[in-house]
């Protein structure tokens, strides 16, 4: 099993906009994408601000490939990211299940 995260950070007023964003886009496509074992969005406040993670798991990095295309480390974004974030990461992070 592969673990996927990424994170990126919202102003406090859009936590819920944002939230509700992400679950009906990307977290519906990581779980909609075959090999996916799973997908979670999770928050919590930071300051004058909100940190997001998303959590996948998958079968293997080949499945990853699917949603991500080949270069699976780079972050995959969503139109309206942009009104939305603040900061973000631009790659996401691989860890082996075990």
């Amino acid at each position: 099993m592969v673990v996927r995260t990424w994170r990126g950070w919202t102003r406090t007023e859009d936590t819920d906009a944002y939230a509700e964003y992400i679950l009906g886009t990307g977290i519906v496509e990581y779980k909609a994408t075959p090999g996916n074992q799973g997908a979670y969005l999770v928050s919590r406040p930071d300051g004058d601000r909100t940190e997001f993670v998303t959590i996948s798991f998958w079968d293997s990095r080949e499945s990853i490939v699917a949603f991500a295309g080949d270069d699976i480390d780079r972050a995959v974004f969503y139109p309206k990211d942009e009104r939305f974030l603040i900061d973000r990461e631009a790659t996401v992070k691989h860890f082996t299940g075990h």
